[in-house]
């Protein structure tokens, strides 16, 4: 059985040459414009939307506690007088952060309930 022309000779190098400088061209286009990622990229997004979306669901709550303690008048005259960037600190030295179960709270959990607690000021 004889072989086509087209891959015979210097036509399978060019041939297998085009093959590979399309599946490059491919490539680039697709991890450049077309939204592919390599498997760890991906996981590291999912990592980081999930603390995100823990941290938008615990946040309200312990806005909460914080308005539900007992002494929420002078906490909220203390925390007012606390820097911003302490203010976490301040959250989470109150224990209003660490939720039903948990030993310590989150620092982006203290962070968005300040954050919760200025917006209300």
């Amino acid at each position: 059985m004889e072989l086509p022309e087209f891959l015979t000779g210097e036509s399978v190098a060019r041939l297998f040459q085009g093959a590979i400088a399309g599946a490059v061209g491919t490539m680039a286009l697709g991890f450049g414009y077309g939204g592919w990622m390599l498997g760890s990229t991906a996981m590291a997004l999912v990592e980081k939307s999930s603390a995100a979306a823990v941290v938008a669901a615990v946040a309200p709550i312990c806005a909460d506690q914080f308005r539900r303690s007992a002494d929420f008048a002078s906490n909220t005259v203390e925390l007012k007088k606390t820097a911003s960037w302490q203010q976490s600190t301040f959250i989470e030295k109150g224990g209003w952060a660490v939720m039903p179960g948990a030993k310590t709270a989150d620092y982006g959990v203290t962070q968005a309930c300040a954050a919760l607690l200025g917006e209300a000021k």
